[in-house]
């Protein structure tokens, strides 16, 4: 494996000495005066190992060490002084340094301790990658379903994830344009590469430009550390723009220019960055009219939709529900510790009558809800809530059915917060305050109990006994 090292020493005889004796076929030395010049280095390359002297003019190891800990927290630093001091050694070794040596030093030592370095570097890659990969697959494995509306956006999906084409998903609000964005990715070329995701509509209007391309210390008021924005940070990998549609036009035409020139500027600098970025969009809103609108560049609209998925409601994939419903059984009855095996015949034949204007998202929710409640391994109709009738089911305590029930709650997780703390909150009374007895009740195990408890802000001492 080919490696990269970034030596910084004011002294250039000793970085011509280190790039003889390290650089060749499978590595590649660079070379700094100075804290600041490695930092602008390290933008623009991807280093493996950072071997810096302690004493500098402009910026010093000590500070360098803290920055690039900040900015690059698995790039290994070795720290290289004359004054080799026990106290030098033990505050480098404490601010994260990986090694410590003392000049005038052995080559062969060096370059033992540099490879052993690297090594460390590639562990803690590999490691983050896996987690990566780990998270991914959970997305990817959301992605059930095999009705022909569906079966369309596997197809697409496949179709599109090796090539680096920009990708604009639309469709209702909760209809899983992120899971669909991230198996994209995970699928493609670039999976060993970052999934960045923005937002564009939970940023505030004046931080957005500022987090889409990134500022330097002093760029405006509250700048008070250089910050790298998520085009740079997705470089050579993925980012995701979901609510595309919710972007202000001033920030449209900054976008623009980054998806056709492949450069970004970050607020405060006067020199452009080049970056390799894969765009994926997503927007819950009719891009065509906002054109027409004068709310969305048109120039832009055709640039994101250079290969368009659009994304079905779930009422539009009736026999994916079932499925669904038993993958969000599985993983919500796990994070439980319960074992849910499926559904009774009334309980399906509710889910299948009912429109989901909420689609995947609501679905999810009402599953985990019921997962909750549910005192056996089967979801009965007595554990949905009861706007999927219209009224309460039979057997469902009236007294916890969601004000919803005569039509769609605004905010769902709330009201699933209520009614959860309400069945908790019985269990407890019925069980006198009696932790154990309760969660016996609510067929859960008593660590899902308690942590429901501290959740939902539950005081036990405070339960009427």
């Amino acid at each position: 494996m080919s490696h990269c090292v970034l030596v910084v020493d004011d002294e250039a005889k000793l970085c011509d000495l280190l790039v003889s004796a390290l650089a060749g076929p499978e590595m590649q030395v660079l070379t700094a005066g100075n804290g600041l010049q490695a930092l602008a280095i390290l933008e623009q390359n991807a280093v493996d190992l950072v071997i810096s002297d302690w004493r500098m003019p402009q910026m010093d190891g000590p500070q360098l060490l803290a920055e690039i800990k900040q900015r690059y927290p698995r790039l290994p630093v070795i720290v290289m002084t004359a004054y080799s001091t026990v106290k030098n050694a033990v505050s480098s070794m404490r601010n994260g340094a990986y090694d410590y040596i003392a000049k005038p030093f052995d080559i062969d030592e060096l370059d033992v301790t540099v490879h052993k370095a690297l090594q460390f570097g590639d562990i803690l890659r590999d490691n983050q990658r896996l987690r990566d990969e780990l998270q991914a697959h959970r997305h990817i494995d959301s992605l059930v379903g095999e009705s022909p509306a569906f079966s369309r956006v596997l197809t697409a999906i496949d179709s599109v994830r090796e090539s680096s084409a920009t990708i604009l998903l639309t469709g209702e609000s909760g209809t899983g344009k992120e899971m669909v964005a991230r198996a994209i990715h995970q699928h493609g070329s670039r999976a060993d590469q970052p999934f960045v995701a923005v937002n564009c509509a939970a940023i505030p209007e004046g931080l957005l430009e500022s987090e889409m391309f990134g500022h330097r210390k002093g760029a405006f008021t509250g700048a008070i550390a250089d910050r790298v924005g998520r085009f740079a940070q997705a470089d050579k990998g993925t980012l995701f723009l979901d609510e595309v549609g919710d972007m202000p036009l001033p920030l449209q035409a900054k976008i623009l220019r980054a998806l056709q020139e492949r450069v970004i500027e970050p607020v405060g600098e006067s020199h452009e960055r080049r970056v390799d970025v894969r765009v994926i969009a997503a927007t819950n809103k009719d891009l065509l009219q906002a054109v027409a609108d004068k709310t969305f560049r048109e120039d832009l609209y055709y640039r994101l939709n250079v290969f368009p998925i659009p994304l079905p409601a779930l009422r539009e994939r009736v026999d994916d529900i079932a499925a669904l419903a038993a993958h969000f059984a599985r993983t919500a009855g796990a994070d439980a510790g319960k074992r849910i095996t499926g559904f009774s015949d009334g309980a399906l034949r509710a889910m299948l009558q009912y429109p989901w204007p909420g689609n995947i998202r609501e679905l999810q929710n009402c599953v985990e809800r019921a997962t909750i409640v549910a005192r056996g391994a089967q979801i009965e109709e007595a554990d949905l809530p009861g706007y999927l009738f219209g009224s309460a089911p039979v057997g469902q305590p009236a007294g916890l059915v969601p004000s919803a029930q005569m039509g769609i709650p605004e905010d769902l997780d709330a009201t699933l917060a209520e009614l959860e703390k309400g069945f908790m909150l019985a269990a407890l009374q019925e069980s006198q305050g009696v932790q154990t007895a309760a969660a016996q009740k609510l067929g859960i195990s008593e660590r899902s109990f308690w942590y429901r408890l501290k959740k939902l802000g539950i005081q036990v001492d405070k339960i009427a006994h």
